[in-house]
């Protein structure tokens, strides 16, 4: 359908290559290192700084923007002729699944994307119905170092959470900045860190900080664990089903989840 696509988003990169569209990608950010081809395909900016001129060098037919595209750009964009379509930042697995579906429907990859969709909700049915009548033990998934922020319900990383037979200790909260004093007050029974930068150490020094307070019943536990950020972060629908599996097997440690 589209045979020259620029991507300005990882996820949306990661989408295009999963609906086995890859070839038709001709530009991306150098943030889409996922799969390892995608590392190969011109690059035009950072997520948030693009090269305009780049772009238009590359003759694209198709423009897939994210929520963090500057809306000048895709502006400047359109008026030069080009679609631009924009994709949101979802908010659960249902809207993760439906962006999908709705890039597949772009991509003439429609089949392809309602039968990812499907494996991908008949895993996390799997999970549901294993985690579904054991107690729901407290949960604080860190996804900010610095500042401390931690995931909250307008966000589909509660649905990790939620859906892994969790609660989330910080679901109430408008903002997901917090102070250490704060999660010591709400006493997680499980602490998840996934922070962009661990794969240089940053999830790491998180956590030894975390050892530190004894007085939460995670550490006393030895419940404290480090994640991939980009699994937790920008899920597909079949790497969010994945990493659910992963987040309710820590949860809920002797409960028989599905692989």
């Amino acid at each position: 359908m589209f045979e020259r696509i620029v991507s300005l988003g990882p996820l949306l990169t990661e989408n295009i290559y999963l609906l086995g569209s890859g070839d038709s990608l001709v530009g991306n950010t150098i943030y889409c290192q996922r799969p390892p081809a995608a590392l190969d395909k011109v690059k035009v900016g950072s997520v948030q700084e693009l090269s305009i001129e780049k772009i238009v060098s590359l003759r694209p037919q198709l423009i897939l923007a994210s929520n963090l595209t500057p809306p000048p750009q895709i502006e400047k964009l359109r008026q030069l002729g080009y679609r631009v379509e924009v994709f949101r930042q979802p908010a659960s697995f249902a809207d993760i699944c439906a962006h999908f579906l709705r890039l597949g429907q772009l991509l003439g990859r429609k089949a392809e994307a309602e039968a990812i969709v499907v494996q991908a909700r008949e895993k996390v049915e799997a999970v549901l119905q294993a985690v579904a009548d054991l107690p729901r033990p407290k949960v604080f998934l860190q996804v900010g170092a610095h500042p401390l922020f931690s995931s909250v319900k307008s966000s589909f990383t509660n649905d990790f959470i939620e859906l892994g037979g969790g609660i989330n200790v910080a679901g109430e909260l408008r903002s997901g900045a917090m102070k250490m004093e704060q999660v010591m007050a709400l006493n997680p029974d499980l602490i998840i860190i996934a922070v962009m930068g661990t794969e240089h150490g940053v999830g790491a020094e998180e956590r030894r900080r975390w050892l530190a307070y004894p007085a939460i019943g995670a550490v006393r536990a030895g419940r404290v664990h480090v994640l991939d950020p980009d699994l937790v972060c920008s899920p597909s629908p079949l790497t969010f089903a994945d990493t659910l599996i992963t987040i309710a097997r820590l949860i809920h440690p002797g409960a028989a989840i599905p692989p």
